[in-house]
């Protein structure tokens, strides 16, 4: 049994890293490869920024429930997804990758095609160059990206919601704990809660902000 503000730090958390992983990766793929159908990727993954939350929550509780690869999964690695801690990290993830996949993107594509090309002669594989060029040059962005998924899955509501539910101790984040604190009208423990989120959205939000303005030249 956890808290809803140790539940909602750890589901953000692990979220934000599964996307800032997964977000990485394509948007590498979307900047620095040519490849057909490119605009229907970008166009998926940004798609939770335009959906409605409960509308993505439907679909990825379609797909990890017991009509998609939900059993699968429980017979091969023995857990549910859904109704799960797990489900909530999985749904605050897709919430949280356009942000990342953005902000990295906009990082990579700054980077000189002369370093690039003076890696490449040197022989470097793209994992040496990912690491020694890329790494150094778009770290701020990763860092921002980060901090900017950690706080768009803290404050997920309605895929994570409709994936994982709202069970008080084991799914219940601080949005959720919220929500029914605002329907049993005890305004009390609500506004303690609000003010809790709010104080660490806006101090992410600052630093993100900061920390953009320390990388722009000048």
């Amino acid at each position: 049994m956890y808290s809803p503000f140790v539940l909602s730090l750890w589901v953000a958390t692990w979220a934000s890293l599964t996307a800032l992983a997964v977000g990485t990766l394509i948007a590498w793929l979307l900047v620095k490869v040519a490849f057909r159908g490119k605009w229907i990727v970008e166009g998926l993954v940004m798609a939770p920024l335009v959906l409605p939350p409960t509308l993505l929550g439907y679909y990825l509780l379609s797909f990890l429930g017991q009509r998609g690869i939900g059993p699968w999964i429980e017979e091969v690695f023995g857990f549910r997804i859904v109704f799960s801690p797990s489900g909530a990290v999985i749904a605050a993830a897709v919430a949280a990758l356009p942000l990342i996949v953005q902000t990295v993107q906009v990082s990579l594509a700054a980077i000189p095609p002369e370093i690039e090309e003076a890696g490449r002669l040197d022989g470097c594989a793209p994992w040496v160059m990912f690491r020694r060029i890329y790494l150094p040059l778009i770290w701020r962005g990763l860092l921002a990206g980060g901090v900017l998924g950690f706080l768009r899955a803290l404050g997920d509501f309605g895929a994570t919601l409709m994936v994982a539910g709202n069970i008080p101790g084991r799914t219940q984040t601080m949005t959720m704990a919220i929500y029914d604190a605002v329907q049993a009208n005890d305004i009390s423990r609500a506004s303690q809660l609000a003010i809790v989120l709010t104080s660490i959205g806006f101090g992410l939000l600052f630093f993100v902000i900061r920390l953009r303005q320390n990388s722009e030249p000048g």
